[in-house]
């Protein structure tokens, strides 16, 4: 089975890389940020300007970097979260053709994903589901109801991780935004991209005595229903919990 879909993605890609992308046509890019309501208030993070500088040794962190799985119940600062989040999806440039330059790499510098965060431990925000806005460097609350923690759960399998973490991160692919100009490889460097991005939530985590652990392994459909996505066109790649370290 599995041998079979990865042959077909492969063959998607060999296809695709002899035809024109609808970047060569005159079809305008998509949209490098999703949309919001003008009349929803946003909630300002910190600007990374004045975020703490963090010094720290590269080779300590390549070494030390770590899965952690326990967290304490202490809460996140409101500028540690934006420090996370600087570090994973932070826009340090948009250019005149509206493609944002990241603080981390993306194939033709598409930067398909949206961050979703279930908050439940951080100083100054009601706890829920909110998207992060990495142009605007805010928050978008979406549902701060009393029910979204226990409808959120049903879309993980190590409930404890997600019950003691102060934030799950949950990354969800606009495949439009990687299929406008990479056609059949979109799904390789969607997955790719994942990677990079999760990878500097550890890193910058260790540096402010955060633990983290990514997730491959979550319930699909749950987690899509959840945040509105239809799962096929838009859908969760991968996920993270951090926290205080016990």
């Amino acid at each position: 089975m599995y041998k079979d879909i990865f042959k077909s993605l492969r063959e998607a890609a060999l296809v695709r890389n002899n035809m024109n992308t609808r970047r060569t046509t005159d079809e305008p890019a998509p949209l490098p940020q999703k949309p919001y309501p003008e009349d929803i208030k946003l909630i300002a993070l910190p600007e990374p300007d004045f975020l703490e500088d963090k010094e720290v040794s590269f080779l300590e962190l390549m070494e030390l970097r770590s899965t952690i799985r326990l967290y304490s119940d202490q809460k996140l600062t409101l500028r540690e979260l934006s420090y996370l989040l600087w570090c994973t999806q932070g826009v340090k440039m948009v250019l005149p053709s509206g493609v944002t330059k990241r603080t981390v790499p993306s194939a033709g510098a598409r930067n398909a994903f949206e961050t979703y965060l279930y908050i439940d431990k951080v100083e100054g925000l009601t706890s829920g589901l909110y998207r992060f806005l990495a142009i605007e460097h805010a928050l978008l609350p979406i549902d701060t109801s009393a029910g979204v923690k226990e409808r959120l759960r049903k879309g993980f399998n190590k409930i404890n991780m997600f019950d003691e973490c102060a934030v799950t991160f949950i990354w969800a692919a606009v495949l439009d935004r990687m299929d406008y100009f990479f056609g059949g490889r979109a799904l390789q460097y969607l997955f790719i991209d994942a990677g990079h991005v999760c990878q500097n939530l550890y890193l910058a985590s260790y540096t402010i005595d955060v633990g983290c652990c990514a997730i491959g392994h979550f319930n699909d459909e749950e987690l899509n229903r959840e945040l509105g996505l239809d799962g096929e066109e838009e859908f969760v790649v991968y996920a993270a919990h951090v926290g205080k370290i016990r």
